[in-house]
């Protein structure tokens, strides 16, 4: 069978106040420590929640991530790969492994051992390896051998999660999910458009006050704001596209 052309190589040129993404990876609970103890503010309302995404869309209107892959499934492998590790360490992994167990009958025939051995420049490549060669089963004994489309189908799967799940369906099928990690949380806090104290909140939250049309790439475009402008540590108020808007006290503009 014929395999799938690319679904993505491409990484996006910097624009302004936004640059290239990298994925969203998995994330303790020990990342959103302190966001009770975050001095609350009223969230944004909706016309100025529809105009920071219009900006974030202005800037960069087809937000990619990093990580490279051929299909769903290497995506699906990648992801998994990428938590707790960098886009890059998973990329120089990948492209040696892919060609040669780039489906789940190969990833299986590959066996568990070369694939430590492959991916043993990535953290916690031992867990990774198991889990990799486990979904790789999973998929052809229960779903033919195809990633499947649903968050449930794709939580059952030996090492995915919720966040996992919805950058598949997001990236692969084109689903508006939203996947939150510590920089979409960090963004939805501070702005505000979401006051919640765990990323499932946040998620649900943005579900329900996204507008329509920004869905899609919402999450991708929060990743990117608050890696490279709206940092943890250092806020880079200045280049904001939205700071006009931001609610944040401690704001620097």
């Amino acid at each position: 069978m014929p395999r799938e052309k690319p679904l993505s190589r491409k990484k996006v040129s910097p624009a302004p106040a936004l640059e290239a993404s990298r994925p969203i990876r998995s994330s303790s609970s020990a990342q959103f420590a302190g966001a009770k103890r975050r001095k609350r503010v009223a969230p944004l309302g909706p016309e100025e929640t529809f105009e920071v995404f219009a900006r974030f869309r202005a800037a960069v209107p087809e937000p990619l991530g990093e990580l490279e892959f051929l299909d769903p499934f290497t995506l699906l492998v990648a992801v998994v790969l990428s938590a707790q590790a960098t886009d890059v360490s998973v990329n120089k992994a990948t492209r040696a492994l892919f060609p040669i167990a780039g489906a789940p009958d190969a990833m299986i025939a590959f066996g568990e051992e070369n694939l430590r051995e492959a991916i043993k420049t990535i953290g916690l490549f031992r867990t990774k390896a198991k889990n990799v060669i486990a979904l790789s089963r999973a998929l052809i004994d229960r779903f033919g051998g195809e990633v499947p489309r649903s968050r449930e189908a794709l939580e059952s799967l030996p090492g995915v999660g919720r966040k996992t799940a919805n950058v598949v369906l997001n990236t692969a099928f084109g689903a508006p999910t939203i996947a939150v990690d510590t920089h979409v949380f960090r963004v939805a806090n501070r702005l505000p458009l979401a006051i919640a104290d765990s990323p499932l909140e946040v998620e649900l939250a943005l579900e329900r006050i996204v507008p329509p049309e920004f869905k899609r790439h919402a999450h991708h475009w929060l990743i990117l704001h608050g890696r490279y402008v709206c940092k943890a540590r250092r806020p880079e108020c200045e280049r904001c596209l939205v700071n006009d808007l931001c609610r944040w006290p401690e704001k620097t503009v």
